[in-house]
């Protein structure tokens, strides 16, 4: 009879168990997680939006540098062949680049010493690199400090998560939860934040290099043309 008691008590467990309602899971949106970060996610944001719109504009301006100048560069020789020098100024005025501006201040400099206008143009180089370097240092700090602003968030939601426990006097996961998702967000976002400016910053200085590649290779073609005519 014991036996018998016992297992029909098994048997109404199981059924009741069967038969209770199932609770609805709550469907944790993209949006309700960044909020559980806390206040850290909106510096992380500014950072982001910072990096992204500076990337962008030096990006198109960089760009814009490295199209290819092989047609100015053959029209000025061209020019300078034919002794139309003033033609020449006027070619490298019009194209406002950095290569004619460079080809520019070589052509005012005709008749100095050779020293003299690789001096010129080597100093309207540096000016016009460091035009194009411009704000691509901020990026390079964005991604230096946005994972330090993602510890920030881990400390205090280690913090959150203590002060969770001295209030309610309780260890359970509901009273931790709170703590746990702040400290693991802001975590995750400040390296998301940090690699996606890191790479936006190296992908600039690689660009930045092949145009300082090109103009230096250009240069020394103007200067060995200057100097055939003395040969």
């Amino acid at each position: 009879m014991l036996i018998a008691d016992t297992a029909k008590q098994v048997i109404d467990t199981a059924n009741h168990a069967i038969n209770a309602p199932t609770i609805p899971q709550e469907e944790l949106r993209f949006g309700d997680l960044l909020l559980k970060g806390g206040w850290v996610m909106i510096p992380l944001g500014i950072l982001l939006a910072l990096a992204l719109v500076m990337f962008f504009e030096r990006y198109f301006t960089i760009r814009k540098a490295a199209r290819d100048e092989s047609s100015l560069m053959g029209q000025v020789k061209a020019s300078i062949i034919a002794g139309k020098l003033d033609s020449a100024i006027a070619l490298c005025r019009n194209s406002n680049t950095p290569l004619g501006r460079m080809l520019q201040k070589g052509l005012l400099r005709i008749g100095r010493p050779i020293k003299d206008i690789e001096g010129a143009i080597e100093n309207i180089g540096k000016l016009e690199v460091s035009k194009l370097e411009k704000n691509i240092g901020i990026i390079g700090i964005v991604a230096g400090i946005a994972p330090m602003f993602g510890f920030i968030g881990t400390i205090a939601g280690v913090i959150k998560i203590f002060y969770d426990i001295s209030k309610t006097d309780n260890i359970s996961m509901g009273t931790i939860s709170g703590g746990l998702y702040q400290k693991m967000i802001t975590s995750a976002a400040g390296l998301i934040v940090g690699i996606i400016a890191y790479v936006c910053y190296q992908i600039l200085n690689m660009m930045v290099d092949k145009v300082i590649l090109k103009l230096e290779t250009d240069a020394i073609e103007f200067i060995d043309l200057l100097e055939e005519p003395s040969k």
